[in-house]
């Protein structure tokens, strides 16, 4: 049992819920690319319509920065969830606190959902404003967080609105989010192995630190594993790295050591000239690397060392691919090690945008434990940050 207070635990009939949902999805020319954020939400939305709730549900999309901006307008979103609801009825309000969104609030009844208008066209959402929060509250009488994408963000609608309620639950979304990144890392069964991988080391050193406390083992594969190979002396061709990191990244692999902590490099590489098409790929050792070259994939060897490593495991966490997926001459690295984790049979927790299309390219999606929702909230999670949108959860 979850150790926050959910949606399945308030009884909701006749009340009117707040919804905070993340349908933060990619719009071109008024068109949804993916509506899967969307049909996320729908578990705890028929929920709540089913047993006779009046839903008022509010999400952000993009970066409109305090300004009305009909390119991120929730408009396409509500005529989405109208198609996915049939029999539903969902309102839209044209702005998120305005004379439009009360005069539909003041009829909205049970079975109905009414989805404001894209919060960040409000300036005090994004600075977690009291005042924003206040006409929050003064819509509904119970709130709900469906949204884990934001609850590293102290925004209006995810963190202020919600202490103004008695109680703050969790959607069906968010419950699972915090019951895997919480509860099964927190305890997890070993061994217990850590897979990441990715442009940079700097986006992740907190979470690095943290895991190295957690892990029995240790796999660093993208860009992010050159500073580490730099940082211990040896060549790294042209391959992206961050200089300023090589002491911090010795620091981590003394660390890990001394902890007893195995950490894993890629021993071989694919290897290039440059991304551009045509240029011949060569697999090199790590230790021969030579001048004039880039490694853009995880080489067979190393493929091969991860996959048992997987196979080993009985508890995996993976974030970012292991070279440039999106290419076909680079991406067997990571379709190797997405076969591999999700083989495993282990406890498997999927984190990051790169890392979710890499499971669905590979066809695997549907062998994963837990595929997370917010790459840069399971991070923060993971490395022991506050959480502003979970600190204010009502606890059992």
């Amino acid at each position: 049992m979850s150790q926050y207070l959910s949606v399945r635990d308030l009884d909701v009939a006749g009340k009117r819920v707040f919804l905070r949902l993340d349908l933060n999805v990619p719009i071109k020319g008024g068109l949804i690319k993916d509506d899967s954020r969307i049909k996320a939400a729908l578990p705890t939305l028929n929920h709540l319509l089913d047993r006779g709730a009046a839903v008022i549900a509010c999400s952000h999309l993009g970066r409109p920065k305090g300004k009305v901006l009909p390119e991120v307008s929730l408009a396409p979103v509500a005529a989405r969830i109208r198609e996915l609801l049939p029999g539903r009825e969902v309102l839209f309000a044209q702005d998120v606190v305005g004379p439009d969104a009360s005069a539909k609030l003041s009829s909205l009844k049970p079975g109905q959902v009414l989805l404001l208008e894209n919060v960040r066209f409000e300036p005090g959402e994004t600075k977690d404003d009291p005042v924003l929060a206040a006409k929050f509250r003064a819509m509904a009488d119970l709130y709900v967080n469906d949204a884990f994408g934001t609850v590293h963000r102290a925004h209006a609608s995810v963190s202020a609105a919600a202490k103004l309620f008695p109680s703050a639950a969790t959607g069906f979304l968010l419950e699972r989010e915090l019951d895997y990144l919480v509860g099964k890392l927190g305890n997890p069964e070993h061994p217990y192995t850590a897979f990441l991988g990715g442009a940079k080391v700097s986006d992740k050193i907190p979470v690095i630190r943290r895991l190295v406390d957690r892990v029995d083992t240790f796999c660093v594969g993208g860009a992010m594993a050159f500073t580490f190979i730099s940082a211990e002396g040896r060549p790294t061709g042209t391959s992206l790295t961050e200089p300023d990191l090589r002491d911090t990244c010795r620091e981590i692999l003394s660390q890990a050591w001394e902890k007893g902590v195995r950490f894993l490099l890629p021993s071989d590489h694919r290897a290039a000239r440059s991304l551009e098409e045509g240029e011949a790929v060569s697999v090199i050792a790590t230790d021969a690397f030579p001048e004039g070259l880039a490694g853009y994939d995880i080489g067979p060897e190393t493929a091969r060392v991860f996959s048992a490593e997987a196979a080993r495991s009985r508890t995996i966490f993976w974030n970012g691919p292991m070279g440039v997926f999106e290419k076909p001459a680079f991406s067997e690295g990571t379709m190797a090690l997405a076969r591999a984790v999700a083989e495993s049979g282990a406890v498997t927790i999927i984190g990051g945008g790169d890392s979710v299309a890499a499971v669905n390219q590979a066809g695997v999606a549907d062998k994963i434990s837990h595929i997370s929702t917010g790459g840069g909230a399971s991070l923060e999670l993971l490395a022991g940050e506050s959480l502003p949108g979970v600190e204010v959860l009502t606890k059992r």
